[in-house]
């Protein structure tokens, strides 16, 4: 696919384990000629772990896309009337993220710009990485897999023996998933054994 002209919306929520995979797939997409417009959550921005700083993780995003981070709520309002995002991904989306998705809260910036693609009725991908996937969130997700302009990323258990109930995405699938989410599919097969050694 030509990315040359496409506007990418790549929103991370606080799943921080995650960030160091997602980073490449980042560059993927500007490599492939892909303006990519970063997106974070409060958490992104302010929280430092052990997996990394807020200022390095901003820093990042900045250096790979070229770009400004969107990081307020009034700054991912704009999204939806001027139609700047052709497909927009939350990688990853957090289980917190996909819960209030799943039931129309907007408190901040990651959710403001997936609630404005979805008013232009433009695709959505979510690689969803949470712990409880397959407990209270597991009816979250099940709404969201039936909405129309939602698409996921592949999913599997990550480790079902420690873990049983955590689901995470093959990070290294967001851009074929939203290749296919463009055409209005969803790339397949969707449920996946994220490890085959967990």
């Amino acid at each position: 696919m030509n990315w040359q002209g496409i506007t990418v919306g790549y929103a991370l929520s606080g799943s921080h384990c995650t960030l160091e995979e997602i980073m490449p797939q980042i560059q993927r997409f500007v490599d492939a000629g892909a303006n990519v417009v970063p997106i974070v959550s409060s958490s992104i921005m302010t929280t430092d772990t052990r997996f990394g700083t807020s200022n390095h993780w901003q820093d990042s995003l900045r250096q790979i896309t070229g770009n400004e981070i969107i990081s307020t709520i009034v700054e991912a309002e704009p999204l939806g009337p001027s139609k700047r995002i052709d497909v927009l991904t939350i990688a990853p989306c957090t289980g917190n993220t996909t819960s209030k998705l799943a039931n129309a809260m907007t408190d901040g910036p990651v959710l403001m710009a997936a609630k404005a693609q979805m008013r232009n009725q433009r695709p959505l991908v979510l690689a969803i990485s949470t712990n409880d996937g397959l407990g209270l969130n597991a009816a979250n997700i099940a709404k969201l897999l039936i909405m129309k302009h939602i698409y996921f990323v592949p999913f599997g258990q990550d480790n079902p023996i420690a873990k049983p109930n955590s689901l995470v995405a093959r990070m290294d699938l967001v851009m074929e998933t939203c290749e296919a989410a463009l055409q209005g599919k969803q790339l397949q097969p969707l449920l996946i054994e994220r490890y085959l050694n967990a």
